[in-house]
């Protein structure tokens, strides 16, 4: 049976060139890439075909799906035009990575690739949203959702602060947002929310206090991939949701994906092949 990571970030070659030409945000200047959020080392070795391809053996790995996000703020034309690059520099390594590559479409749906991804920003706002969402519901695709990038955090806060704070709260807001506005619209539309919602399904119990009825988060066409986190917290959305609405997810190269691959083992055999094989199967097949 085939395994998947369906949350992983490859920068092709067109798209790293691309960063290189700007001069505002988001930059590339050797290896020190500039966004809104502030100032970071990368190492675009982590950006190589058979480096990613080594990493999927050692985690035993068959397919990672990579996604492009983080532009929503741009203006429409800069946005569109780092897109492109990424969208055929990444059709290009999907078709020459001999099966081990898949990828999520930014935005919109585009022949080649295996879903669409979206922003948690866009999703808070769904009459926005509502032209990518009935383009993503038409074309019965899958809806990927990753947090934005935050702002810049100063001087004074350590370097985590929009890891923990930021990125799990916008991801909530675009979790409870589908709950409230998006479900009912686009029922039969399928989507996966990175980084088990930010924590999103960890409010249920407080959103039951506001007179709620949360039988209605409930839902099957509802996923949450368990990237950057362990094992209690898998195991609680486990609990509420049923094992087979979560789907494996590291955010490589952004984190070592072994942690949380390790919690995912540590369930057992039966837990990991619906987590890593079964349901990412069906969601993107």
């Amino acid at each position: 049976m085939t395994t998947f990571d369906i949350h992983q970030h490859l920068w092709p070659k067109g798209f790293v060139a691309a960063l290189r030409t700007r001069t505002t945000p988001p930059t590339l200047d050797g290896e020190q890439l500039t966004t809104r959020e502030g100032r970071f080392e990368i190492a675009l070795a982590d950006h190589d075909l058979a480096g990613r391809v080594r990493t999927l053996d050692r985690d035993e790995v068959d397919v990672a799906v990579v996604s492009l996000l983080g532009l929503e703020a741009l203006p429409e034309g800069e946005r569109a035009e780092l897109e492109e690059a990424w969208v055929e520099g990444t059709r290009a390594l999907v078709g020459s990575a001999g099966g081990r590559l898949l990828a999520f479409s930014p935005g919109v749906p585009r022949e080649g690739f295996v879903g669409v991804s979206l922003g948690s920003s866009l999703l808070t706002d769904v009459d926005g949203a509502a032209p990518m969402l009935d383009a993503a519901e038409a074309s019965q695709t899958l809806v990927f959702v990753h947090p934005d990038a935050g702002r810049n955090r100063g001087e004074t806060r350590p370097a985590w602060w929009d890891w923990v704070t930021g990125y799990p709260a916008r991801m909530q807001e675009a979790y409870l947002a589908w709950l409230a506005f998006g479900r009912e619209r686009w029922p039969s539309l399928r989507v996966v929310f990175a980084m088990l919602a930010g924590g999103g399904p960890f409010q249920l119990e407080r959103l039951a206090r506001r007179g709620i009825d949360v039988r209605s988060a409930i839902d099957p066409n509802t996923f949450f991939d368990v990237s950057t986190h362990g094992r209690r917290a898998i195991e609680l959305c486990a609990e509420t949701f049923g094992v087979g609405q979560l789907v494996y997810g590291s955010d490589t190269p952004v984190v070592d994906s072994r942690p949380t691959l390790d919690a995912v083992r540590g369930f057992g055999d039966a837990v990991r092949h619906v987590l890593q094989s079964d349901t990412p199967s069906r969601l993107l097949m």
